[in-house]
């Protein structure tokens, strides 16, 4: 009797060790093992898992290509964050390539202590805008500005239990802006009014709450205006936000990650918009919002990742170049 149960109480106590569940000290762990790899170019140094999956942008890339070479080192921001109910991790922030800076949202899963998915969004200081490039290859409506995101980041913050709300209330906040583009209606939006929102590092809304008591950013080109994260949506180039994910929600933090594509309005020539977000969400309000975002060409499955449903190409009469209809010009995001 003593030793069956001496057996089932060891037994019991290796079960964390032999199970999927990888809670927050093993998340920055793995992160960290994960990023450490990633400069020294050398996918060994990371507890990868046989059939890692990796994307950039939402095209696979092969393991040791793509960042795996041209990632150097973290550069002036530097932010993490958990969830250990889905088991995944993420950062945002600049990595450098070389001496050249990007924006970037790096999501990790991690299972049964390896890393399954590594899924990259990042901006680059020339890239595509929302209406592709110019005739000198420049791009076209384009945000980006890792010395403004250096000057107003995102909080890395621990928020009293107290004043925390739980995962599916941060979830549900989040949606709102989604549902509210969508609807053309920033009254749906459950948003602080001086929302802010930084797109590649530059703002373009609002005022970020590292800045309180701040003027409004002048109107970018091709944005909405000076107003915050939900005004101007009545004309917005946009008739749905598809694929939306909500991976890492870290409850301590008080910040969600999601990923969605805006689909534009049929007929339109402006390409669409695939994005990861943060949402940093203060009393029952988004308060900050921050964009790491490409423009696909039209015939590009995005996001790549499942459920799948923002994939494409599109049909042919949406991704040809037509004119947009009067009065629904190209807009940034």
């Amino acid at each position: 009797m003593r030793l069956s149960y001496i057996l089932g109480a060891a037994f019991a106590a290796a079960l964390p060790a032999l199970g999927a569940t990888c809670d927050r000290v093993c998340l920055k762990t793995s992160l960290d093992q994960y990023l450490q790899a990633i400069f020294k170019h050398d996918p060994q140094a990371a507890p990868l898992s046989i059939g890692y999956r990796q994307t950039e942008n939402a095209v696979a890339v092969k393991l040791g290509e793509g960042a795996w070479k041209s990632v150097t080192a973290v550069g002036k921001v530097d932010r993490r964050y958990y969830d250990a109910v889905s088991g995944q991790a993420a950062f945002f922030g600049v990595l450098n390539e070389g001496s050249e800076p990007t924006i970037a949202t790096v999501r990790i899963r991690v299972e049964d202590r390896k890393i399954t998915e590594g899924e990259w969004m990042i901006a680059r200081r020339v890239a595509a805008g929302i209406n592709g490039f110019d005739a000198q290859g420049r791009p076209q409506a384009y945000a980006f500005s890792p010395d403004n995101l250096a000057l107003h980041p995102i909080e890395q913050r621990v928020v009293p239990a107290a004043q925390r709300l739980s995962r599916e209330e941060l979830i549900a906040i989040t949606n709102s802006y989604f549902d509210g583009i969508t609807a053309h209606d920033g009254s749906i939006i459950m948003a602080d009014p001086d929302c802010s929102r930084l797109e590649n590092g530059q703002t373009v809304s609002g005022i970020p709450s590292s800045n309180p008591g701040g003027a409004p950013p002048p109107a970018a080109p091709g944005g909405r205006g000076r107003g915050s994260c939900a005004s101007g949506l009545q004309n917005f180039n946009l008739s749905n936000v598809g694929a939306r994910r909500f991976p890492v929600v870290d409850t301590e933090a008080q910040i969600v990650l999601a990923y969605a594509v805006f689909i534009r309005r049929p007929g339109s020539p402006s390409r669409r918009n695939a994005f990861a977000e943060w949402f940093a969400i203060d009393h029952n309000k988004i308060r900050d919002v921050y964009s790491t975002m490409f423009y696909p060409p039209n015939d590009q499955p995005v996001p790549n990742w499942p459920p799948y449903d923002g994939n494409f190409p599109l049909p042919k009469e949406l991704a040809s170049p037509q004119a947009a209809p009067a009065g629904r010009g190209p807009a940034r995001q």
